[in-house]
């Protein structure tokens, strides 16, 4: 006669293993987010550079527009004071 015993070891493990999965999971997406929204700050602040130093040669209003629209300045005579630090 043989007596077996039901253990609930592998109901135990696989839930484990299913929450250690959850959390490795949304670690990474915070990790990638994190990322991404440094990644388009740099983006930004190269952009910005990149008008300045086009708006010292040109002097155009598409210029002063793409500038405004990165930095949020709405003044011409600011977006020239940002322009002369980022360029420096």
């Amino acid at each position: 006669m043989k007596l077996e015993l039901k253990t609930e070891n592998k109901n135990y493990s696989k839930s484990f293993l299913y929450f250690f999965g959850i959390v490795f999971i949304l670690a990474l997406t915070v990790i990638l987010y994190d990322i991404s929204l440094k990644l388009g700050i740099i983006s930004r602040h190269y952009q910005i550079e990149y008008n300045c130093k086009i708006l010292y040669f040109e002097k155009s209003t598409t210029n002063f527009k793409k500038i405004s629209k990165l930095s949020n300045l709405k003044s011409k005579q600011r977006i020239w004071e940002l322009c002369r630090e980022v360029v420096k």
